[in-house]
């Protein structure tokens, strides 16, 4: 699954085209110096034209610039995952990639992203883990594992691919530790799920079907291939139970948003907002088989108002 909107930097598909930056492999031999790694960053954003975007607009220079690096790692892995590479040749490059975490951490990284998040390291207190937390998410979905997971397998998921990046942004917009990572597991997993209702006829046309096993079954489901699953009538109440527990993870965020300072707290408010009327909007669609098919999207212009309404009220 795409990494555009997922975590509070989100990250998932938004209808833009492949970017047009080179995304050059780690260690590939070039010095990058910080102006120039900024500068691939910036491209590597602009080119993406995500609604991350309009979220991360709301914070102060360095911390926003500290986001931007960390989503230009999440974008650039998940290329990986989603690219038309070999699975083999894929496993590899993620594996490429956890040696680059490793030198970006002592001290030495190689690629544009790494250069240019090596200065938050310090200053915001970046772990190592939720870095590589992210690229766990990546290699699940490379190993094919994401084909009617267990519900277990499905909140591992969106651990790694989803929550793993609220842990990292959660610090770089100042709110503290263990507030920002309550919020992060339940923005995460909200987001995340709503990313796969929206994503259903993509991720089917690569082979992916994120929908629990156990939901599939409780709706009577007997079907795995996910074009089979997407075609049965019973779809739709799948998806419902599905929107169910993403509505209360929104709750959760919602909740715990209301205990954080307002400043901090921005870009997430409006990551909520955002995703939250576009589940609405699923929902008021719906999801039966002849549905699903007419995609949903909320237009730059309209996700900045909504995102500014969020972080004015």
């Amino acid at each position: 699954m795409d990494m555009d909107e997922r975590g509070f930097a989100a990250a998932g598909r938004d209808g833009t085209d492949a970017p047009a930056v080179a995304m050059p492999a780690p260690g590939n031999g070039r010095a990058w110096t910080l102006p120039d790694a900024a500068g691939w960053v910036q491209a590597r954003l602009t080119a993406s034209r995500s609604s991350f975007f309009w979220a991360m607009r709301f914070l102060p220079k360095h911390r926003r610039e500290a986001m931007f690096a960390v989503y230009a790692f999440c974008r650039t892995v998940d290329d990986v995952a989603d690219g038309p590479a070999p699975a083999p040749d894929k496993m590899a490059a993620l594996a490429a990639w956890r040696v680059e975490i490793g030198a970006l951490f002592q001290g030495a990284p190689c690629h544009p992203a790494t250069v240019a998040v090596a200065p938050a390291i310090p200053v915001f207190g970046l772990r190592k883990e939720d870095f590589l937390a992210v690229i766990d998410g990546m290699e699940m979905d490379v190993a094919g594992r994401m084909v009617a997971p267990s519900l277990d397998e499905l909140e591992l998921y969106c651990a790694r691919a989803a929550c793993a990046v609220g842990r990292l942004s959660a610090p770089i917009f100042g709110l503290h530790r263990d507030l920002g990572e309550a919020l992060a597991r339940s923005l995460g997993q909200a987001l995340q799920l709503t990313n796969v209702l929206r994503d259903l006829v993509e991720d089917a046309a690569v082979g992916r079907l994120y929908l629990p096993r156990e939901v599939l079954e409780r709706n009577g489901i007997a079907a795995r291939q996910p074009a089979a699953v997407l075609s049965d009538p019973a779809l739709d109440r799948a998806c419902a139970e599905v929107s169910a527990m993403a509505e209360a993870h929104y709750a959760t965020a919602r909740a715990l948003l209301r205990n954080c300072p307002r400043g901090p707290a921005r870009p997430a408010r409006a990551m909520c907002a955002v995703y939250g009327r576009l589940l609405a909007r699923l929902k008021a669609r719906g999801f039966a088989p002849d549905r699903i098919g007419h995609p949903i999207r909320i237009g730059r212009g309209r996700k900045f108002l909504i995102a500014l309404g969020a972080c004015l009220r």
